[in-house]
């Protein structure tokens, strides 16, 4: 909720009076989303967690491409009522944006065909957001835009602080691509290294432990109860399991060890983390025969529940997803290159996502292990990716077609300084909703949210710095060819 508010606030603060159509379209959009998912009975997971993320994400940036397509349309005098109607029209904002919603939509499309599981309740969360996001941001808002404006209202589409801010910017972004392709093939190379040496922190989903089902005499808060487990065995998962003082507690601790005694040992250890919840001068041994309906009513060993299955499913997903985007936008752009530059941006953002973790699970202060959840957070990195270099590209495109006598640099750079108010805004507002679940949302999730924040700040960055710079070098011939 609050960071719902937060994106609210900025949107207002930014826009002005269009933001607060915006935000009520936002609003709607949620509706729907929730509205839908209710309708076919969803289970709400941590993977569709990280779905409706990057859908509040894309609902908020189709509203902000056509707000600074509006804008350039006022800057350029042409009228209010006729920047409006550019501004959402197929020349206008209209293209970038069903553009970069297909990408997102085939992607989801080939992961519920081809993934089981998480990925299969992610690409569904997707796929529905994507279709309520469109209908909200291009109905809803041109509605509430178009009532306003038949009333004879003026409509600003800025603040006093925001007008004409990011308006005369021209950042030269190419001479800066071998800074960029070295920053990144650093963190690339460091990330490999440590995967193949240290791995990743497999959780429990990978690898399979011990399961152990546990009653109280009171209901149990699942996080508290967490806390204490994770002190003892240092990764453990507590979920309720029919009333709220049943919890099922799950660990991978010395999971390669079958004997009797570490079996002991491990049931020890749960009785030590748990005893400060168990009613006073309860023993072991009451604990462990669930002596007065209190203690462990069931124990077992968990197989690892998504381990090559659903890992092949995974990469194949990925990869069709991949090759469909790829032949998407060749399609959209008539040049390989461009479908290069996303597809090289996606494999950039996902290695240094990777790498990042493989890295820093050893000291961040927090659980990082590789589950659904994170198979999901990966998904949503993509997914974002695509979103934010198709923009890039489709300005890109339009500037190739006005600009005939430009040099191919030059439109390149002036296509990036253009869009870097949207690209900005866009990011900013991911990130606020993602810092503020991490700050203030529980333990649980804050592993899958810490793997969203670098895939949104790794994205937006290749977009500009990667995915770009490789299109125009496999493209740099271009100039010569026309002259």
């Amino acid at each position: 909720m609050l960071a719902i508010l937060l994106v609210l606030v900025w949107m207002i603060v930014y826009y002005g009076r269009a933001g607060v159509y915006a935000n009520i379209a936002l609003l709607v959009n949620i509706l729907f989303l929730f509205g839908i998912l209710a309708s076919f009975n969803a289970v709400l997971t941590l993977p569709g967690i990280a779905g409706i993320i990057l859908t509040i994400g894309m609902s908020v940036d189709a509203n902000v491409i056509i707000f600074e397509r509006i804008k350039e349309g006022i800057f350029k005098k042409k009228g209010l009522k006729q920047s409006v109607q550019e501004g959402f029209s197929i020349k206008g904002a209209l293209s970038a944006i069903i553009d970069a919603n297909i990408t997102s939509l085939l992607t989801g499309v080939i992961l519920y065909v081809f993934g089981t599981g998480p990925i299969k309740g992610f690409a569904l969360t997707l796929i529905i957001g994507i279709l309520t996001s469109l209908f909200t941001a291009i109905f809803i808002s041109r509605l509430l835009i178009d009532w306003h404006l038949s009333r004879g209202g003026k409509l600003e589409f800025s603040t006093g602080m925001t007008k004409g801010l990011f308006r005369s910017i021209n950042i030269k972004f190419l001479k800066k691509r071998k800074i960029a392709y070295l920053i990144s093939g650093t963190i690339i190379i460091a990330g490999l290294g440590s995967l193949f040496t240290t791995g990743l922190d497999q959780g429990i989903d990978f690898v399979g432990g011990r399961t152990y089902t546990v009653r109280f005499a009171k209901d149990m808060n699942t996080e508290e109860v967490k806390t204490a487990l994770n002190d003892v065995f240092n990764s453990a998962e507590v979920k309720t399991i029919g009333s709220a003082n049943q919890l099922k507690i799950s660990t991978k601790y010395k999971v390669d060890e079958n004997s009797a005694e570490v079996d002991q040992e491990v049931q020890q250890k749960l009785y030590e983390a748990l005893v400060p919840f168990l009613p006073e001068a309860t023993t072991y041994n009451q604990f462990i025969n669930a002596e007065n309906n209190v203690g462990k009513m069931y124990s077992g060993k968990v197989s690892p529940t998504i381990a090559d299955d659903i890992k092949k499913s995974s990469v194949w997903a990925i990869l069709g997803s991949l090759i469909v985007v790829f032949l998407y936008i060749l399609l959209r752009f008539k040049k390989w290159q461009f479908s290069l530059g996303a597809v090289a941006a996606v494999f950039h953002d996902v290695l240094i996502v990777l790498g990042i973790f493989s890295i820093s699970w050893r000291f961040l202060p927090f659980s990082m292990e590789i589950d659904q959840a994170f198979i999901a957070a990966i998904l949503t990195v993509i997914g974002y990716s695509l979103n934010d270099t198709v923009v890039v590209f489709d300005r890109i495109r339009e500037y190739l077609n006005e600009h005939t006598s430009w040099k191919f640099e030059k439109v390149v750079n002036s296509a990036l300084s253009s869009t870097l108010s949207r690209t900005l805004n866009t990011s900013l507002t991911t990130l606020v909703v993602l810092l503020a679940m991490f700050t203030f949302g529980a333990d649980s999730l804050r592993g899958l949210l810490f793997a969203l924040i670098v895939g949104v700040l790794v994205g937006t960055y290749s977009s500009l710095f990667i995915a770009t710079p490789i299109m125009h070098d496999t493209l740099k011939r271009l100039d010569k060819k026309e002259k």
